[in-house]
Order: C-alpha cells, then structure tokens, then sequence
C-alpha cells in the first residue's frame, strides 16, 4: 500500500496486521482519486473508519488542507500517526481515537465543516445507516458536501429512502463499490 500521488507520492505506508481492518487497494484507491481530484485541493477531508488512514493521507498529499481521521482501534490510530510523520503530512491532520458517532458530534461541537467525507466501515456490520443519521443530523456537512462510503459489492443502502440523502453515482470494482452521496434533493 503506498500514497499514489502528491506530495508524498510513492511512499509506502504500514498497514495493521491481522484481519481487522481491510486495506483499499491501490489501484481502487487510484480510481477513486481520479473522480475527486476536482474537489480535493483546499479541502476539508474526513476520513471515518480510518484503518491505516491511507485514504486521508491520499487526500493530504494531493492537497486537501486538512484530514481529520476516525479510528476506534488503538492499533490502528498508532498505524495512523507513523504514517503521517513518515509522510510528513502530520501538520496538517487530527486523529481521533473514537467510534465514528462520537467524533461526528464532537466535530459538530467544535464547529467543523467538511468538503469531503469518507467511510470505510466494517462490512456488514450495519454502521453506514447509523453513521450517516449522526451525519444528518450534525453541523458538519451541508448540500455541498461529497460522501463516499466504501462497501461490498452486494450492499445496498435502501434505508436512503428514509433520509435527506439521495446517491449521486456508484462505481462497482471486483468486489466492493463506492457510493457518491450529497445531502437534499437529486438535481
């Protein structure tokens, strides 16, 4: 696994071993950063359910402005901090050692507002429902903002139905898809 562009292109990060946490690949991470390139400059970038934090790093390292990452894993949040003083993108990053609700309200508190928002929960575990009311419900994103949750291929987010939130575009790899999700009404 290695930071595909940037300022800290080429750089390989550490991953947590076991099976804990689930790595994006290189070459879906790439995808992914081709389609928001046009809006990671001078961003706000959340990463929730961090895992190793290559995804907010990515986003530094193309120039987002800041990278706030969630990780509830101790492990993972020791992962999370090498990486960013190995790439040297620490400066400009928040870790927070918290499930993702918690760090939802607290960045709501604390009068945060974000660009970008990425989630990468466990699969099958049932979190993107929950994570994405305390995301509606929060002070933290607005119309503007671009979601993207990372899931199994086979997930599907029906409950969307009940909420604010209406998907934007899915791209589907091998195995897993990404879901592009704004606040208020489709266009």
């Amino acid at each position: 696994m290695r930071v595909i562009a940037g300022k800290a292109r080429r750089l390989t990060l550490k991953s947590i071993p076991g099976l804990d946490t689930r790595p994006t690949i290189d070459r879906i991470k790439e995808t992914l950063f081709n389609i928001l390139s046009p809006y990671v400059p001078g961003s706000y970038f959340l990463d929730l359910f961090s895992g190793s934090g290559s995804i907010g790093i990515e986003a530094l390292s193309r120039g987002a402005r800041l990278s706030v990452f969630v990780e509830n894993n101790p492990k993972a949040v020791k992962c999370i901090n090498e990486n960013l003083a190995f790439t040297r993108l620490a400066d400009d990053a928040l870790v927070l050692q918290k499930n993702a609700v918690s760090a939802i309200n607290e960045l709501s508190l604390k009068k945060y507002k974000f660009d970008i928002v990425y989630m990468d929960p466990p699969y099958q575990a049932g979190l993107e429902e929950e994570t994405l009311k305390a995301l509606e419900m929060s002070s933290i994103i607005d119309e503007d903002t671009l979601i993207i949750i990372e899931a199994d291929k086979h997930n599907n987010l029906d409950f969307l139905e009940n909420t604010n939130f209406h998907i934007e575009r899915e791209k589907i790899y091998k195995t897993n898809k990404h879901y592009f999700i704004r606040l208020g009404d489709m266009l």
